[in-house]
């Protein structure tokens, strides 16, 4: 009885080496397969070369719906590093001894643009996870305009602060 148990075992992982090796192969067929031809129809300009990064503009226009939108999928995904109001500190980024930038002051994103904020929302960086196929592009890029305006919630608060702290003397 007991080396049937182990026959079992050993054909169960058998079975699973050899389809994990299966979906690994295919994964590289794919990944070495090349980029299917461009049409010969259409000019080789400057405009027909994709943008990248910096170049790229943000598809979907910014309206207080649009940000409303995104703010559910931010709290369960995001929230937990980044902290609830963008300030960087989530729970997981405390436990992990990460620091991360607060994106309610408003000089830290001036220097991102929408394209590159895109590829680390969608590619991840470092200990971050991108989001990759878990959310669609529009729903990525709704997330760029989110983490923008959580800087802008406090651009009207920063001098109030600032006139509510007594000058040193």
């Amino acid at each position: 009885m007991r080396y049937g148990l182990v026959c079992v075992g050993v054909v169960l992982l058998t079975g699973f080496s050899v389809s994990t090796a299966q979906k690994q192969e295919k994964g590289k067929d794919n990944a070495a397969a090349p980029p299917p031809a461009a049409p010969t129809a259409v000019a080789a300009t400057a405009d027909a070369k994709p943008a990248t990064g910096a170049e790229r503009k943000n598809p979907v226009k910014a309206t207080p719906e649009v940000i409303a939108s995104i703010k559910k999928i931010y709290g369960y995904d995001c929230a937990m590093c980044h902290g609830a109001a963008g300030d960087g500190k989530g729970d997981v980024a405390a436990s992990m001894n990460l620091s991360l930038k607060n994106w309610r002051e408003a000089g830290v994103l001036a220097g991102i643009s929408d394209g590159d904020m895109y590829d680390l929302i969608v590619k991840g960086k470092g200990k971050m996870v991108g989001e990759g196929d878990r959310l669609t592009p529009e729903k990525a890029w709704t997330m760029v305009h989110y983490v923008r305006s959580l800087a802008k919630k406090d651009s009207g608060g920063e001098k109030d602060a600032a006139a509510a702290v007594p000058p040193k003397s």
